[in-house]
């Protein structure tokens, strides 16, 4: 593994030039922004910032005048959305760096203080994936080293990963370990310029309202660094109370992993061939390894895409969900060694893509509801094969609100639980420590966004357990003449045809976005919400941002009230729309499922009639050109 940029500790060439820092410091403190509180936020900046790298953008910003930049990135602080704090790198308040990470972390260990009286004897974990940016000398490592430092020198023990780890193996290691907390640095699969701090209550679900807020609060009350010992690399080389707990997890992890394969005897005799990739990211090893355990041989790596590299150079988006445009390399590598499924993991290894190759002369790319539909069933399945005698009605599967109702459909026949949630993995793990207490069984749970969770390995999606899992369900429907795609079909002839559409416009104004959800709450002509969609009645509406659900005998929304933007349209004609805010980009998804009953169906008509209603929403809701959004580029 590659080392820092340069010590966390002040260097020699640092010790030399901080005569001419605090000269041109002095310089950049005399220029004034015409701000008081631009200006105060940049003084603190300077005061405590000990990256040199940093340090510089923010003086160049200053000398060239810049107060739009400057007010962009010291203006106001990150907050927790669906997954943690994600940014872009670089220098100010509102981005990841050594800085911020540090102040996040003196916040999160104020409030596990208040949390935790045993929090010296329980700790906390930390991991990081690969990321890295060269001009502000931050690195996913570096930045998990100095979290370390922080609860370090508050005499907190730390597990922190010495390598490169997936994202579930952080709340996995916590459950493991009974840690009061975890941290995982990671930006997933966002663009290369961002990082993110993730963070993991002691139930191995990510931290949701009351904690995120509270966290938040502590961070503002903890801004100066505390000591030097929080920039201490030795620190966190030496201290007793560091340990590395890369090799007991990975083995605890693949042992548990056994518990979701079924038929590894089949597995053993398949002659399905498998490619993976892991997109510049972490998964490449972590994937084989899961191979083997189900007693597959390793899938064939994209040799492109299998060592990490934090530039992601072979694609233009380093996220698997963006389907067949970003799958190239790994389908033309299906087709060269005559492999049947391709598996594509994010780069933090905790999203799952997948392909299939049809009638052996094109591809079938599933979206996320189409392979939960298939994941679901499966589980499903083997737990009625394991458990001929068990009560169905005491398991559960979860989905997120925006995700198909599939497993709904699957529920109503089969008898199991349904839930649903909030979007994020944060709500359906909460939401499963929930069930596990009261002696609830979850088997499979997802989100839309190629998110899943089969059994209850971590309570959060897990990309590296899902891969190898899809692999034994292809390998036994293949043993069978089955493909992935015709039982696909039987799924949807069993349940009722869930036919869904899932995309987004960009957005960079929040006023904008603001504007557009108010106007969608006070429709034009009608004072409320709009009661027709593409000429069909709006039966009911559901807004978790303001807690109303016409659906609902006191019009109270179910679920928790959100702070991102979301409404939901549930229409006469079967169709399901929602309109929401993502959590960690400048997006506006937008959500349609046609869900028809069981039996067959002219898929084609109910893809026609779809299409319309997404169309309507999209044109008549958002407005784009009015608005001046952009367009999804496909």
């Amino acid at each position: 593994m590659a080392r820092f940029p340069f010590s966390l500790n002040r260097s020699m060439e640092e010790e030399q030039d901080s005569g001419l820092t605090r000269d041109l410091n002095a310089n950049v403190r005399s220029r004034s922004t015409g701000e008081p509180q631009l200006d105060k936020a940049v003084h603190r900046w300077l005061t405590w910032d000990k990256n040199r790298k940093t340090r510089a953008q923010v003086e160049l910003l200053v000398e060239q005048g810049r107060v739009e930049e400057l007010r962009r990135r010291f203006g106001g602080r990150m907050s927790f959305g669906t997954a943690g704090l994600r940014a872009p790198m670089g220098a100010g308040f509102s981005r990841i760096n050594d800085l911020t990470v540090i102040q996040s972390t003196q916040g999160l260990y104020r409030y596990l203080c208040r949390c935790f009286p045993d929090l010296t004897s329980r700790g906390v974990v930390v991991g990081y994936d690969t990321r890295a940016q060269e001009e502000s000398g931050c690195t996913s490592e570096r930045l998990g080293r100095l979290t370390a430092a922080v609860m370090l020198c508050k005499d907190v023990p730390v597990h922190l990963f010495s390598t490169y780890i997936p994202t579930p193996f952080v709340p996995y290691a916590v459950r493991m370990f009974g840690a009061a907390a975890g941290v995982m640095v990671t930006a997933s699969h966002n663009p290369k310029e961002d990082n993110g701090y993730k963070v993991y209550w002691y139930t191995g679900a990510q931290i949701s309202s009351p904690h995120d807020k509270e966290v938040l609060r502590c961070i503002e009350e903890s801004q100066e660094p505390w000591s030097e010992s929080c920039w201490d690399e030795e620190l966190v080389e030496n201290s007793s109370l560091r340990r590395n707990p890369l090799l007991e997890v990975t083995a605890c992890y693949m042992e548990e992993l056994k518990a979701l394969c079924f038929h590894r005897d089949v597995n053993i005799r398949s002659p399905l061939k498998f490619v993976h990739s892991s997109f510049h990211g972490v998964g490449h090893r972590f994937v084989h390894r899961a191979f083997q355990v189900f007693g597959f041989p390793p899938p064939i790596a994209v040799p492109e895409q299998k060592d990490p590299d934090p530039n992601f150079p072979s694609v233009h988006c380093p996220n698997p969900e963006e389907g067949e445009s970003v799958l190239e390399l790994s389908l033309r590598l299906a087709e060269r060694e005559k492999a049947g499924i391709v598996l594509a993991t994010d780069p933090d290894a905790d999203r799952l893509a997948v392909a299939e190759h049809v009638d052996g002369c094109s591809w079938k790319v599933f979206t996320g509801n189409e392979l939960a539909a298939l994941l679901g069933w499966w589980m499903l399945f083997n737990w009625k094969e394991t458990h001929p005698a068990a009560e169905i009605h005491k398991v559960h599967m979860l989905a997120t609100c925006v995700s198909s109702n599939i497993l709904r459909a699957m529920a109503d026949l089969e008898g199991f639980s349904y839930q649903e949630t909030l979007p994020g993995f944060k709500w359906i793990g909460k939401r499963m420590y929930e069930l596990a207490n009261s002696g609830g069984d979850v088997i499979f749970a997802f989100e839309e966004s190629i998110g899943f969770l089969c059994g209850s390995l971590v309570p959060d999606k897990d990309g590296v357990s899902a891969a190898v899992v899809v692999a034994e369900m292809a390998a036994y429907l293949q043993q069978r003449n089955i493909s992935l795609h015709q039982q696909l079909i039987t799924i949807y002839q069993t349940y009722g045809y869930h036919i869904s559409r899932t995309s987004y416009v960009l957005c960079h104004d929040p006023t904008t976005v603001h504007k557009i959800f108010s106007r969608i709450r006070h429709f034009e002509g009608e004072g409320s919400y709009p009661t027709i969609l593409a000429g069909h009645r709006i039966l009911h509406v559901r807004d978790v941002t303001t807690g109303y659900d016409s659906s609902q005998p006191d019009q109270r929304c179910v679920l928790p009230v959100s702070q991102s933007q979301m409404i939901s349209f549930t229409l006469l004609n079967g169709v399901r729309a929602t309109l929401r805010t993502s959590g960690t980009e400048p997006k506006i998804k937008f959500y349609t499922e046609y869900c028809a009953p069981p039996g067959s169906r002219d898929v084609s008509a109910l893809e026609v009639e779809l299409q319309k209603v997404t169309s309507s929403l999209v044109e008549d809701f958002l407005e784009p050109e009015k608005n001046k959004l952009i367009r999804r580029s496909m």
